[in-house]
């Protein structure tokens, strides 16, 4: 979606502007910060620790995906305009790369914090749903993630369409979480990035008029295009998040809901029942595409 008449600025003072996508981007951080502290808090563990483990991964995901997208996109920045490197708020952020910088922060502040790795990863996600929302709406004003043009006459609005992926992911959490108990740390988490690289590599990248690396296919009637480097990396993410769940779906059969990573020492007793959990949790998507996320009696896929 493009719509010159929209301005960047929510205002300007002189040299010095806040711009829509830095407040869609704090207000993201903000909501994603507060679930996790509230619910965390919820199921036995610290306010302060919780705190700390929040603002890590937020600069340790703002970090990662400025570099990442710095890499992809603008390396030439390094050494003609390093100032244009910090200027996160202008756009310009790399969705895999927050992910892996947030995860490698929280992950050792959550360490020296001695709270489960794996629970705090499931709390991210209403966060980081919610951002996805909010910073596809933020490039709107920003004038980028632009679709594809159709032969048929439309522009593809890619940035609606990502956001409706974070608008579905936001209702999958809580659907889950209100409808099925006892499900093992991790599980929200892991199943949230299955569902996210089946939309986002096939649906979402394949109308953004990004540039295609290896493969070059263009459907110019429908407008949708392979290989972007998301879709490249799609795959590999896809069978990463596809391992660490069918281990966390093993451990918890074999010993009940305690955190995949063995070093991890929780500040409180895992929550489960009084009697063992019965529920097969809900099935995370196939990489042949996306299946209904709450049948809770089929098979678990294969990675």
């Amino acid at each position: 979606m493009y719509i010159p008449s929209l301005n960047p600025y929510v205002f300007q003072i002189g040299a010095f502007g806040v711009r829509w996508y830095g407040l869609f981007m704090a207000i993201s951080m903000l909501y994603g910060a507060y679930f996790i502290i509230r619910r965390g808090m919820k199921i036995g563990f610290t306010e302060n620790a919780l705190t700390s483990v929040a603002i890590w991964a937020i600069v340790g995901g703002i970090v990662g995906a400025r570099l990442v997208f710095v890499f992809a996109n603008d390396p030439g920045w390094i050494v003609n305009d390093p100032l244009q490197v910090f200027r996160v708020w202008q756009g310009g952020l790399a969705w895999d790369g927050g992910l892996l910088g947030g995860m490698l922060a929280g992950y050792l502040a959550a360490r020296s914090q001695k709270v489960p790795f794996q629970k705090l990863l499931d709390l991210a996600v209403p966060g980081l749903s919610f951002g996805y929302i909010l910073v596809r709406i933020g490039n709107i004003f920003n004038h980028e993630v632009l679709g594809r043009f159709t032969e048929m006459g439309f522009r593809w609005p890619a940035q609606l369409i990502g956001s409706a992926i974070g608008v579905f992911l936001l209702w999958r959490f809580f659907h889950i979480d209100r409808k099925y108990k006892n499900l093992p740390p991790g599980y929200q988490f892991w199943t949230f990035n299955l569902w996210y690289q089946v939309f986002r590599g096939l649906v979402e990248e394949a109308v953004r008029q990004n540039p295609l690396y290896g493969v070059h296919y263009i459907n110019h009637y429908l407008g949708i295009g392979f290989m972007t480097l998301e879709q490249w990396f799609s795959p590999l993410i896809f069978a990463i998040a596809g391992v660490m769940y069918l281990r966390i779906m093993r451990q918890w059969r074999a010993e009940g809901p305690v955190p995949a990573f063995a070093s991890d020492a929780p500040s409180a007793a895992p929550v489960r029942d009084a009697e063992p959990a019965v529920l097969t949790p809900p099935e995370p998507p196939s990489p042949d595409g996306p299946r209904t996320p709450d049948a809770p009696d089929e098979p678990s896929p294969e990675a």
